[in-house]
């Protein structure tokens, strides 16, 4: 794998789906939509992928995030404001901790809860990523780590 924790040490599938959540408790819900299938692992998503084979870690990285994405996302490929948010903030924690005060974080979160009944597409998800993760201090350890022997 790409050596990213989504795909070496995390194992579990993604979902905003916990108990409790909306989607999870709809009124009037068939017994077919109680009975979904077990989501497959990111992990196993991603082996799937033929082409991914041979691919580079940074191919991986960015396939893990589209994975990711796409399991939350709905047919039409876009997330609601609300549920990119929450993806964020449980899948880009370590990344966005400590970056409350920055004025460009509080810029995207604040796009993110403005109006939250728009939704974003996948590009617009990866803008916002990219830009979460370079204003990071993570991205300043990550840089510093050693490379070499």
């Amino acid at each position: 794998m790409c050596g990213c924790a989504s795909s070496s040490a995390d194992k579990k599938s993604y979902s905003l789906n916990q108990p409790g959540d909306a989607s999870s408790s709809k009124k009037g819900t068939n017994s077919t939509s109680k009975k979904m299938a077990k989501p497959i692992p990111i992990s196993k998503q991603l082996a799937s992928i033929k082409a991914l084979g041979k691919g580079s870690d940074l191919e991986k990285a960015v396939a893990t995030a589209a994975l990711v994405y796409d399991n939350v996302a709905d047919t039409e490929g876009k997330l609601s404001k609300a549920e990119a948010k929450k993806l964020l903030e449980t899948q880009f924690v370590h990344f966005m901790q400590g970056q409350e005060t920055k004025p460009k974080y509080q810029e995207i979160i604040s796009a993110l809860e403005e109006n939250r009944d728009g939704e974003i597409d996948f590009e617009d998800f990866m803008v916002q990523l990219l830009s979460l993760t370079l204003m990071s201090d993570l991205r300043e350890e990550i840089r510093n780590v050693k490379k070499t022997k």
